[in-house]
C-alpha cells in the first residue's frame, strides 16, 4: 500500500507542471554514446510520449555521431576531426546524410509511434539554413575549414508547427541547405538551440552523456543545480566550465537571451531523467536561467 501511495505522491507532485507547460513548445536534444543503446533510446522516447500525451509540445532533435563513425569506417573512409569537428568532405558527407536521414531517424520515429503517440521525421536541409564554418588556428593563424560543416542561420519553422498542430512529435536531423544548395553537416546542439530560438520554446533540454554541470568533474554527484546566465563566462575563465560543455554553455546563454526561459542539460543514461527534471521540484540536473 505504501508503493501505491508513493505514486500517487510523484503523480501528484507532477501535476502543477503539468498545467504550467500544458500547450508549451519544449525542444529535446540527444545523442552521444546514447544512441547505441535501443533500450535509453526508447526510455527517452517514451518520455517524450508522455509529454505529448499530457499537453506539452515536444520537439527532438538528435545526432548520431558514432553510428555515422562505424558507417563510414564500413565505407573505407577514416573519420577525420579538427579541434573536435569532423571534417566532412562531399563522401563523408553522403554518409552523415545517410545515417541521419535514412537510418537514424526513421527508427526514432517508429519508437515514438510504438507509444501510441504520432510522430515525424523531418530532414533538416528542409528547414535548416547554413553557412559554411571557419575558424582562424589561434596558435598558428592558419585558416581552418572543415569542408561541408555548418552553422546554421535560419529555420523555417512552418513544417514544424504543422506537425505540431497536428498532435504529431516532429523528429528533426542536424542536416542544414547552404546558400550554394550543398547539405552541411551541423552540431546538433547548435540545430537545437536554433530550433528552440526560433520555435520561442518554454525550455531546451540538452541530453547529455554526463549528469550535468559538476562543480568537481571527477565527481557525477557534485551537480550545480541552478547556473544563471551572467555567471557563465565567469565560470569559463575559473576553468569550472571545460571541452564541450563551454560550446554548450554558451550556446544556453544565447538560446535564454532569444526569449527561451530555460535551458536544462541532464543525464541521458539515467532513465526518465526527462520526466524527472520537468514534472519534479528538486529535478535531477543543472538548469540554465537568465540573470
Amino acid at each position: 500500500m505504501e508503493q501505491i501511495i508513493e505514486k500517487a505522491a510523484g503523480m501528484i507532485e507532477a501535476l502543477p507542471y503539468i498545467q504550467q507547460f500544458r500547450n508549451e513548445t519544449v525542444v529535446v536534444k540527444f545523442g552521444g554514446s546514447i544512441m547505441d543503446d535501443e533500450d535509453a533510446c526508447r526510455a527517452i522516447l517514451q518520455d517524450v510520449a508522455f509529454m505529448e500525451v499530457v499537453g506539452l509540445r515536444p520537439v527532438v532533435v538528435h545526432g548520431g555521431g558514432k553510428a555515422i563513425s562505424r558507417r563510414m569506417k564500413e565505407q573505407k573512409l577514416e573519420p577525420v576531426f579538427h579541434h573536435g569537428l569532423r571534417v566532412t568532405d562531399e563522401a563523408s558527407m553522403a554518409v552523415v546524410e545517410e545515417s541521419l536521414n535514412r537510418m537514424i531517424n526513421p527508427s526514432l520515429v517508429a519508437m515514438v509511434a510504438g507509444f501510441r503517440c504520432r510522430a515525424v521525421g523531418i530532414h533538416g536541409q528542409d528547414i535548416l539554413t547554413a553557412i559554411r564554418h571557419t575558424a582562424t588556428d589561434p596558435e598558428t593563424g592558419e585558416q581552418l575549414d572543415w569542408g561541408y560543416v555548418g552553422e546554421v542561420t535560419g529555420v523555417d519553422t512552418s513544417p514544424i508547427q504543422s506537425a505540431l498542430d497536428a498532435q504529431s512529435v516532429p523528429v528533426i536531423t542536424p542536416i542544414a541547405r547552404g546558400e550554394d544548395g550543398h547539405l552541411y553537416n551541423t552540431n546538433a546542439d547548435e540545430a537545437a538551440a536554433s530550433v528552440a530560438r526560433a520555435l520561442r520554446a518554454r525550455k531546451l533540454v540538452f541530453l547529455s552523456d554526463v549528469p550535468g554541470v559538476l562543480a568537481n568533474p571527477g565527481d557525477p554527484t557534485s551537480i550545480i543545480a541552478h547556473i544563471e546566465t551572467g555567471n557563465v563566462e565567469t565560470m569559463i575563465r575559473d576553468g569550472r566550465l571545460t571541452g564541450g560543455m563551454i560550446p554548450k554553455m554558451r550556446s544556453a546563454v544565447k538560446t535564454i537571451e532569444s526569449g527561451v526561459r530555460k535551458v536544462h542539460i541532464i543525464d541521458s543514461a539515467l532513465p526518465h531523467s526527462l520526466l524527472l527534471e520537468l514534472f519534479t521540484t528538486r529535478g535531477v540536473g543543472t538548469e540554465i536561467v537568465p540573470s
